[in-house]
């Protein structure tokens, strides 16, 4: 064959600087997206923050506070004062559960504490001292020998983050030099004085071991040795809520096997957790939403949004320029395009939480159980956006409504076809599960396919399966684990 010259016409998509800066932004969380902007303050020196001030950044103004929407429908004469007018922020959702303790045969659900006791102190101690330190203090504090601290702090260092000692000791003896001559009784002694340490339970080898020196701490006026002798002998069965057998080979009746119960669930079985190191997570709310004159409207956090603007002095240099520095030009445009890009970012954040709160609304009128299901492509097709473009949004993105915060993809989910042939939400039918079994008798608490019925019966079609599920994600435990006396 001879060669030849053809040409061919072809289409390819490709992404230009701005462009992908864009969808860079879009899809960071506002905490990322604000260290993103710092770096870029940092490398260019036309683009800076604007000081807030009389003189306020244009951009801003295009989305309306709800102060600014009250404020307009006030008449000079009737408007208060600020301090008056402004509502409380919205706090964050917590469905704290008042679950202490789990054990390896079965949940159990502890008692809280009393509101007059120290907890809120020990809290507040156990926040900014660790565990080791904590412990090392109270050594300090003992009249022992020099050989007998070494062993202690050997033991203190051997603990795991939840206060027990989970390595044999036979195996942690092995590891001691033989010149030191160290005998394995020795080594139980230590452990012993651990054991009389503050929080009590500590140096603990199992949950039993636990649970065992809390009872034997308590003060005299505790009726314990019906618990005691539980906790030591049979405490699968009552992690099993196996009352009956419970009740035949302990010889116990209802009585004394609920106030033994209830005691036991007050204890702690993780000594060490107040004292755990957890990395607090902050989130700013990209949009709040607030009903006002009877419509659920979004806004975007004024927190949340950066304040930028071309810096004048740099800009006028570059104008008084004839030729032009290539350098500056280059920075004056990347400042425009990060400009344009935040802006643009916050603008399709906006119309995506409206058009969320628009199909939402029974929720923020009803709550959860109002919730209707809901896909990204949906929202997608109102807005005229790419699912992609939708899923960027709601990615990482909070919103603060009176019923707390929420990141945006809470407002998506699966749903479950009704008899009626209309749908019904995941969440939504979570939260019926949940009230069902709030509701339920103690004694007689509804199996996953009683449940299944009962949501039938609402014209809900849910198979066991999908009950079971459901519970789950909602660390609600089994029927024969809510069973109660």
């Amino acid at each position: 064959m001879k060669p030849a010259l053809q040409l061919k016409l072809s289409q390819h998509l490709a992404l230009t600087p701005q462009l992908q800066q864009s969808i860079k932004l879009l899809q960071l969380s506002t905490i990322e997206m604000q260290q993103e902007i710092e770096r870029y303050l940092l490398e260019n020196p036309m683009l800076e923050r604007e000081d807030e001030g009389p003189e306020s950044f244009a951009n801003a103004q295009q989305f309306d506070s709800p102060r600014n929407e009250e404020s307009r429908s006030e008449s000079s004469e009737e408007r208060e004062p600020r301090e008056e007018r402004e509502a409380e922020p919205p706090s964050s959702p917590s469905e704290v559960d008042d679950d202490r303790w789990a054990s390896d045969a079965g949940t159990f659900t502890g008692a809280g504490r009393d509101e007059d006791d120290d907890s809120d102190s020990h809290d507040i101690h156990a926040a900014n001292v660790s565990l080791r330190e904590h412990l090392g203090w109270q050594l300090g504090m003992t009249q022992l020998n020099e050989r007998d601290r070494s062993l202690v702090r050997f033991l203190i260092e051997a603990l795991d983050d939840d206060g027990y000692l989970s390595a044999p000791l036979q195996e942690l003896w092995e590891t001691l030099p033989p010149e030191y001559e160290i005998e394995l009784e020795e080594l139980e002694i230590a452990l012993r004085h651990i054991q009389n340490f503050d929080p009590t339970g500590i140096g603990a080898r199992n949950l039993q071991e636990c649970l065992s020196l809390q009872l034997k701490a308590m003060p005299d006026e505790y009726d314990r040795n019906v618990a005691l002798r539980i906790v030591e002998k049979h405490l699968e069965l009552l992690a099993a809520r196996d009352f009956a057998k419970l009740r035949r080979v302990t010889g116990y009746d209802d009585e004394d096997l609920k106030a033994a119960q209830t005691l036991i669930t007050s204890l702690n079985p993780r000594p060490a957790a107040g004292y755990a190191q957890i990395e607090a997570r902050y989130i700013t709310p990209d949009v709040i939403v607030k009903k006002l004159k009877g419509k659920w409207t979004a806004y975007i956090n004024p927190d949340a949004y950066p304040r930028l603007r071309i810096n004048r002095l740099y800009a006028e240099i570059l104008a008084k320029q004839r030729r032009g520095n290539g350098n500056l030009s280059t920075q004056l445009q990347e400042a425009r395009w990060l400009i344009k890009n935040v802006q643009q970012r916050f603008d399709t954040i906006h119309r995506v939480t409206q058009a969320i709160v628009d199909r939402q609304r029974q929720f923020f009128e009803h709550g959860e159980v109002a919730m209707r299901p809901l896909v990204l492509r949906e929202i997608a097709d109102i807005l005229g956006l790419h699912e992609s473009t939708v899923s960027r949004v709601t990615s990482q993105k909070y919103m603060a409504t009176p019923r707390g915060i929420f990141e945006l993809k809470y407002f998506f989910g699966s749903h479950v076809a009704t008899d009626t042939g209309g749908a019904c939400s995941a969440t939504a039918i979570r939260a019926l599960i949940k009230q069902l079994i709030g509701a339920e008798d103690g004694k007689k608490p509804l199996s996953d396919s009683q449940l299944s019925e009962i949501l039938g019966q609402q014209g809900i079609v849910v198979a066991r399966r999908t009950v079971a599920k459901y519970r789950e994600s909602l660390n609600i435990p089994p029927v024969n684990l809510r069973k109660t006396l």
